[in-house]
């Protein structure tokens, strides 16, 4: 459950991953009761579990035998709903519909597979008038909700639109829900031209969501309109488990935010659900934040892939009046959206998922594999599989079609990518005996972590290793720097040839000149060679180096000290203060057990904060636990890890325990991680303090 800044009902994201594979598997989890009491503070968000290794997804119970029996989003609806990027603004009007629904032609959207134009909370009055029947807001829809049907489908697209299962819509104004009036708003919406409908669970009076859901199927189907039907009860009563026969698409989750944390434990919580997908029936994981501007391009690529191979619907969030053409390039991969809308209609398995490496494939109706492999970490990791492990049958060797670089080579079984911090690679695997039409493939490594002082030489290690069925020929590798840095190589960085499984290795010294800014700078690793053929092939691995300060002698508060990297399950990292609610600076003082506490950091589970230590540190100590701040709610755990070493941890903790001191050695770590999880009970006011927290060295 998360605090919406502007709906203001409250929304309970149920359970962790345990519990949803619980859900998945067709045993009972503990119903969760809706939070109405609408106190701030509490900070909810999506739920995440801990952060490690995690075993690949256990076998769980066919989905439902019954889909509605209508034809209907046969494949994930793709299209763009309004609310991301506007909430209840006054920038959502007629003008901005009509405005995306001309973008989608003109920027090749629709025929990318792009058709729906909907419209979320906010479109009509807060009053019926005096027969009963919602009235579309003058202002925002001078022309009515007709006339902007007809503009959408001239244009050859679809209309939705959007209300709730409840007295009320979510939005504080008040706007009429549909609950007693199902089928008369049905039929409104029918003669309006609408195509789908988003029914929300708000203000629901308690009534049993199977009989609200279904009150407005029978409502729809009894208008003779196709209309599909997308239920919005944030997966508080398990939809997958009994939605099939009564909507189109279900959601899995609480509300999406613009934010890695949020991106990455709603993905968590619809992963373990995939038997329940199929043609007609989808998990639904939220609309896309792509272009929104809270995650790097980065993290963006890894949201579109994601949701492509988990089979989610694609409907953008941002408003694309604005959007950089970056962003119109990752909505409109092709390639990608090819493996969303594969008419097999399977959604992505896990694979593995070992220390945050995960590999999720995905069967295709053609026989290949589309394949993610993923890194949640915050560095570089090579991900690797095989392609017996994601089901492709013996081979000499196998296609391998990377879908973001738009270029194929073969394998001689290994499937492998050293992927960036946060990023994905999403490739195609097919066993087609067209492989030998490819050079091979490779993989790029970087040995050692980029960490440069400022006038001080970087020693680091490049891999190239050919993974294909022939041998690499002619291999030259690179490592670019911005301008002004000294990059030497100090062994061979050429070979006259790889043998399958045969790695060249080149040592590097990178030099930051003197004066040059502690932040996050871009390098490359690029590889060139040949195939036997003579075809010319280039692998590019894109890095990051962090130009770094040494830590300071003595013992400093980590609240006082510059981070690497921080990530926060709501809102941001906050220093000296608890988390507080979604804004910058709006934290209170920390306060455990009713003890006050003057340093630290408040961060809100799931949450990593990472330090650069250099080798050069022993200690890192603190007094964690639930800030006093949540009242009666909030489990989590916390870890310290040294490297990739979880030096230490605690049990889970609540509200009403007092603070625990937790300490651990870090000796000759070179990066320290303060690391926040969920208790197991899902993401729900999990706000965690490391008071006193301080680093000597």
């Amino acid at each position: 459950m998360r605090h919406l800044p502007v709906r203001t009902t409250r929304r309970r994201v149920v359970g962790s991953l345990a519990a949803a594979l619980l859900c998945a598997a067709g045993l009972a989890a503990p119903a969760a009761a809706r939070d109405t009491a609408g106190r701030t503070g509490a900070g909810p968000s999506p739920t995440h579990p801990a952060e490690g290794g995690h075993a690949a997804t256990a076998p769980v119970a066919p989905g439902p035998a019954t889909k509605v029996p209508d034809d209907l989003a046969l494949t994930p609806p793709m299209g763009f709903n309004n609310w991301n990027s506007t909430h209840c603004r006054a920038e959502f009007d007629e003008a901005m519909v009509k405005g995306i629904a001309d973008l989608f032609v003109e920027k090749g959207l629709k025929e990318a597979g792009y058709q729906y134009v909907n419209l979320d909370d906010c479109w009509a009055l807060p009053e019926r008038d005096t027969n009963g029947t919602l009235v579309p807001d003058p202002v925002r829809f001078p022309g009515g909700i007709k006339a902007v049907a007809d503009y959408v489908h001239a244009k050859g697209l679809k209309l939705g639109i959007y209300t709730s299962a409840g007295t009320k819509t979510c939005n504080s104004a008040g706007f009429p829900g549909a609950l007693g009036h199902e089928r008369s708003d049905a039929r409104q919406f029918a003669d309006w031209g609408v195509d789908y409908l988003k029914y929300d669970n708000c203000n629901n009076q308690g009534v049993d969501a199977r009989q609200r859901y279904t009150a407005m199927r029978d409502a729809l189907k009894a208008t003779g309109r196709p209309i599909v039907y997308s239920i919005c009860e944030w997966g508080e009563n398990t939809p997958w488990e009994w939605a099939a026969d009564v909507g189109h698409l279900w959601r899995t989750t609480g509300d999406i935010s613009d934010s890695w944390g949020s991106m990455l434990s709603i993905m968590k919580r619809n992963l373990p659900l995939a038997p329940y997908a199929g043609p007609g029936r989808w998990n639904d994981p939220d609309m896309l934040e792509v272009g929104n501007g809270g995650m790097t391009d980065t993290e963006y690529r890894t949201h579109f892939s994601m949701w492509s191979i988990m089979a989610a619907p694609l409907l953008i969030g941002s408003d694309l009046r604005k959007a950089s053409p970056r962003t119109f390039e990752i909505l409109g991969n092709e390639e990608v959206i090819a493996v969303d809308q594969d008419p097999l209609g399977r959604q992505g398995s896990v694979v593995s998922s070992e220390g945050g490496r995960w590999v999720v494939a995905k069967q295709m109706k053609d026989g290949s594999r589309a394949v993610a492999l993923f890194n949640e970490t915050g560095s570089a990791q090579s991900v690797a599989t095989t392609a017996k492990a994601v089901g492709l049958p013996g081979a000499d060797a196998y296609t391998l079609r990377d879908l973001w670089q738009h270029k194929s080579f073969h394998t001689a079984g290994r499937i492998a990518a050293t992927v960036p911090a946060h990023g994905t690679v999403l490739l195609r695997v097919s066993a087609d005996g067209k492989w030998s039409h490819h050079p091979p493939a490779t993989e790029l490594a970087l040995k050692g972590g980029l960490f440069v002082e400022a006038g001080t030489s970087a020693k680091v290690t490049s891999e190239v290793t050919d993974l294909g069925r022939t041998a690499a020929q002619r291999v030259s590798v690179a490592l670019g720097a911005p301008a002004g840095w000294a990059v030497r190589a100090t062994s061979p960085s050429t070979a006259a040839a790889l043998p399958t499984g045969r790695t060249l290795a080149t040592t590097w010294t990178v030099t930051a000149p003197a004066g040059t800014r502690p932040g996050a700078y871009d390098l490359a690793l690029k590889a060139t060679y040949r195939s036997p053929q003579g075809t010319r092939a280039e692998k590019e691995l894109p890095l990051t180096a962090q130009v770094v300060l040494a830590p300071p002698a003595g013992t400093s508060p980590l609240g006082d000290l510059p981070w690497l990297s921080a990530t926060n399950g709501w809102g941001p990292v906050e220093r000296d203060t608890s988390n507080g609610d979604s804004g910058a600076g709006d934290g209170r003082p920390i306060t455990i057990g009713g003890t006050v506490y003057a340093k630290g950091l408040g961060v809100h589970a799931e949450s990593t904060v990472e330090y650069y230590t250099g080798g050069a540190c022993e200690k890192v100590t603190a007094q964690v636990g639930v800030d006093d701040e949540t009242i009666v709610k909030g489990t989590v755990a916390f870890e310290i890890w040294a490297d990739g070493r979880q030096a230490a941890s605690t049990g889970v903790l609540t509200n009403a325990m007092p603070a625990q001191e937790l300490s651990a050695d870090v000796s000759s770590a070179q990066t320290v991680r303060l690391v926040v999880t969920d208790g197991g009970d899902g993401i729900d006011s999990d706000h965690g303090d490391w008071a006193q927290a301080s680093l000597s060295c």
